[in-house]
């Protein structure tokens, strides 16, 4: 179990390398023989050897001790559940697009009215998975239910929780034409209560909870009801997420509508503010896949103060990619990393990102890893409004990860976070403090059962499999859908 004493000192001694933030840079920096302190929840010494006395020294002579990476987009109730489904779902008559065909019929079939099994279950597995990847805050977007903060606690995460709500679902009938089915009243109740759910997140005794106000998409949530939300958002100083140019059935949708692509209509809707992150934001105007007239989306964003989510993984696997990071970097936007999907390796997440974007502008010199890694903790925690994560520095919150130096997918070791990214990933992995309690012990994660989980989520996986016919609009079926990978001898 986590452990209760808020008081506890902690002496992290001789780090071997550790990533230290650099007031004067305003940058990360690498520190040799480091020590750092912490007491309750918060850093209160780092640097040279310290003497005084506490309650617990770790040696960290043979670790990299690095902030905890922070992930502003990710769905734990549906991910998991897609696993050796939904990795190669797109449709060529929706631009490559798996949301509304094919992974629909899943994601329906899933769905299950009352079922609390599956998403606490679907939820352990991401938080599991999230925690040996070095993740100590997470920003969550799922479909409430009622165990979903009792589960994030019990995970030692730090965690935004945004229930979603919308006034309309994506549908077809034909796998060529995207309808949107609108109910305006549903849409309006799971923002009421959405609304009780971030009440109860930020009043949280554990401190680590906080919400975010959540409309789904921009596209299927009405104008009343958006604009019902920014008014709720500036009321109580609550945050906004959206999905925001995330597909091109989406971006015609919106010249279709308005004549503005969907980050224009964002604008003159008043989205584009500061405390609000677009989730994806891919289709801009400059984007080669529309061919659009105007150029000045990512100025509009800029300016605004908005962040950007940026998730690589599920949008690489149908050919997509932004373009490009680097010049959302170069333009001033506030970039932030998330794993929206499976696998929930930041890790991962930061070694793809920094690959498609050299890709993307044909030019490896336009970004670094240290940009990468500046975007996956500080980028991301400057979109959650905080300066006390995502940084190793005095005042900063207790949220460490170490790395294990010897562990042979960091040797030979010249330089610790290349060999992190590039090559380990999240196998050297040992130790996560979150709020200054351990939470993973030498790769262990001991407050979730992650067999049990596994197969509660399995069991539903195989039940949505039965269900896909009679939700998918051609009547197909699984296999149909998403065949195995290699064809099954009798």
């Amino acid at each position: 179990m986590l452990d209760s004493n808020r008081k506890w000192k902690t002496h992290i001694k001789n780090a071997a390398w550790a990533v230290v933030w650099n007031e004067e840079t305003n940058s990360h920096a690498y520190r040799n023989g480091c020590d750092i302190v912490f007491e309750g929840n918060t850093i209160t010494y780092v640097g040279g050897p310290w003497q005084g006395v506490a309650d617990e020294v770790i040696d960290a002579d043979s670790r990299l001790i690095m902030p905890g990476l922070v992930n502003i987009h990710c769905h734990s109730r549906s991910g998991p559940i897609g696993k050796g489904i939904m990795e190669e779902l797109g449709t060529p008559t929706f631009w490559m697009s798996g949301l509304y065909d094919a992974k629909a019929a899943f994601w329906k079939g899933s769905s299950v009215p009352g079922d609390e099994t599956t998403p606490a279950a679907s939820s352990r597995l991401t938080y599991h998975e999230l925690l040996l990847g070095g993740v100590t805050t997470v920003l969550d977007l799922s479909a409430r239910y009622d165990a979903w903060l009792d589960v994030v606690e019990e995970s030692g995460l730090r965690c935004v929780v945004g229930p979603w709500y919308a006034s309309a679902d994506w549908s077809t009938r034909n796998g060529h034409e995207v309808e949107y089915l609108w109910d305006i009243k549903a849409g309006r109740d799971r923002f009421d209560a959405a609304i009780k759910l971030i009440e109860r997140a930020n009043a949280h005794t554990c401190g680590r909870l906080t919400g975010i106000l959540a409309p789904d998409t921009l596209d299927t949530t009405d104008e009343d009801l958006l604009g019902d939300t920014l008014l709720v958002a500036a009321d109580k100083g609550w945050p906004l997420t959206i999905h925001c140019a995330e597909s091109m059935v989406e971006f015609h949708e919106f010249t279709r509508r308005t004549g503005k692509t969907p980050v224009a209509y964002a604008k003159s809707k008043g989205v584009l503010r500061p405390n609000v992150i677009l989730g994806h934001c891919i289709f801009l105007d400059t984007h080669s896949w529309p061919h659009w007239h105007t150029r000045e989306d990512l100025r509009s964003i800029a300016e605004s103060g908005a962040a950007v989510a940026h998730c690589p993984t599920p949008f690489s696997r149908y050919g997509v990619t932004m373009e490009s990071l680097p010049a959302y970097i170069e333009a001033g936007v506030t970039m932030g990393i998330g794993t929206d999907t499976f696998p929930h390796n930041m890790l991962e997440e930061m070694r793809l990102a920094l690959t498609l974007a050299r890709v993307a502008c044909e030019d490896m010199t336009r970004i670094s890893i240290s940009d990468v890694f500046h975007v996956a903790t500080v980028g991301g925690a400057k979109a959650l409004g905080r300066t006390d994560i995502g940084r190793i520095s005095v005042g900063a919150k207790a949220d460490l990860v170490s790395i294990d130096l010897t562990d042979p997918s960091m040797r030979p070791l010249r330089d610790p976070l290349k060999s992190l990214i590039y090559s380990a990933a999240d196998r050297p992995v040992r130790d996560v403090w979150i709020d200054g309690r351990q939470v993973v012990f030498a790769g262990k994660v001991p407050q979730i059962d992650v067999e049990a989980a596994a197969l509660a989520v399995e069991a539903a996986q195989r039940a949505a499999e039965i269900s896909v016919p009679k939700v998918d609009w051609a009547g197909r079926g699984a296999r149909e859908l998403a065949p195995l990978t290699l064809a099954t001898l009798c």
